[in-house]
């Protein structure tokens, strides 16, 4: 509401009424469409696995919370029950001012999918956010909407803006920040109206080609490949109507965007707001995962951090960037290393060692167990003399003594593993 409020004081007269008649709203897409994160997501929907020990949409509601949303419809298909049944229970469904309403669907396979049915609910009356469940940010929209809003005044076919980072390179990964595919991107540096968007250029082999028209009716481009591409946009109505009108629409970008910038008839226009001090980032991939909680353990992500938003009761900040539960039983041998986290009610023994991890809820961890740089769940069990690095185990996994996981392993739910070597391997593209 905040942001809509700061914007009216600089609009015509009949602005203010329309504000008051049409709350800012959000789709908040709980389904990515996806197999990146399989085999885990068979079993649980990708929004509410476990980012440092809380789920995924937890992140993206407070963020839209904050940043003056007033309703959010969030679509679920994939193990939609589940999202149901975690919003019904969970704070959000008793916020004031702030209202979370499911639109439930089992035939959708794409996000085109899912705003065509969204379009024909007849739910959004005004400019909206688009963005999916699984992203992290602290930016404020005032500025975002603003410019939007005025570009609507001066061009009726200014029907999106994206929000776009800066991508640098991770001291800690010594790779792009996300992991994901190399983005290419063509931006009039005066407008900020985008003209080219490109995120699968292997196939090309190093080359791009853009139409000579493009710099024919534009006297100033620049090309980058230096853009994160944070997947917050902000979207007219009409964004919804085109989705209906073209079923060959289903992804967002690789259809949808790239479909209206080589669209001569329309003229639609899509333009990027750059944030530059605040966070922004969709988690994508396993990579994406880690690099994500690597940041928000390190408070980029700040107020969206865990004793935020766990509660400071519930949850310590201390030394060296580590996050303890006010309930750890921690041996006195036993290193804790930094940038770690520990949940409720987990139990660790002698002479283990822990450095970069995110250990969860109600887990046992013998003695002499090594932990560097994993993701551990809820419920889990790790015998005596286990060594784990750069893995990720679900809930309720079993690693008998002597268990070895090897860098990239990723066991899902309830998994037993009696072996004292585990020579598993998973590609994480």
């Amino acid at each position: 509401m905040g942001a809509q409020k700061k914007g009216a004081t600089a609009r015509v007269s009949e602005d203010p009424e329309e504000l008051a008649r049409h709350p800012l709203q959000a789709i908040l897409l709980a389904d990515s469409f996806t197999t990146k994160f399989r085999p885990i997501t068979l079993e649980r929907p990708k929004v509410l696995l476990p980012l440092v020990n809380i789920p995924m949409i937890n992140y993206t509601l407070a963020w839209l919370e904050s940043a003056g949303v007033e309703e959010v419809f969030v679509f679920c298909c994939a193990h939609s029950k589940q999202v149901i049944d975690y919003l019904e229970s969970s704070e959000w469904s008793s916020q004031p001012n702030f209202s979370v309403t499911t639109i439930e669907s089992h035939n959708s396979i794409s996000a085109g999918d899912a705003l065509r049915l969204i379009y024909e609910r007849n739910v959004i009356h005004g400019d909206f956010v688009l963005i999916s469940g699984d992203t992290v940010s602290n930016m404020s929209l005032t500025q975002a909407l603003q410019e939007h809003k005025d570009r609507r005044k001066k061009d009726a076919n200014a029907i999106m803006t994206m929000v776009v980072k800066q991508s640098k390179p991770s001291p800690i990964t010594q790779q792009s920040r996300l992991g994901t595919d190399e983005l290419f991107m063509a931006i009039n540096p005066v407008t900020k109206q985008l003209l080219y968007y490109e995120d699968k250029a292997e196939y090309s082999k190093g080359f791009i080609s853009l139409d000579k028209t493009l710099i024919a009716d534009n006297p100033s481009v620049i090309l980058h490949n230096d853009k994160q591409d944070c997947y917050i946009d902000i979207c007219s109505q009409e964004v919804l109507s085109l989705f209906t009108d073209n079923f060959d629409y289903q992804h967002l970008r690789r259809h949808f965007v790239k479909g209206l910038l080589v669209d001569d008839i329309m003229g639609y226009k899509i333009f990027t707001h750059e944030i530059h001090s605040s966070y922004a980032a969709r988690i994508d991939n396993f990579r994406s995962y880690d690099t994500i909680s690597k940041d928000i353990i390190q408070r980029w992500t700040y107020p969206f951090v865990p004793d935020v938003l766990c509660g400071s009761s519930a949850i310590k900040v201390e030394r060296q960037g580590t996050y303890r539960a006010s309930d750890v039983t921690l041996s006195r041998s036993a290193q804790l290393g930094s940038f770690s986290f520990i949940g409720q009610g987990t139990k660790i023994g002698n002479d283990t060692k822990i450095s970069h991890s995110v250990i969860g809820e109600r887990c046992t961890i013998g003695s002499n167990v090594t932990i560097e740089g994993s993701y551990i769940w809820n419920n889990v069990t790790i015998e005596d003399g286990c060594q784990l690095r750069n893995a990720i185990v679900c809930d309720g996994v079993i690693l008998k003594s002597g268990a070895v996981l090897q860098p990239g392993v990723i066991l899902s739910f309830k998994v037993c593993i009696p072996w004292s070597t585990l020579d598993l391997f998973l590609s994480v593209k």
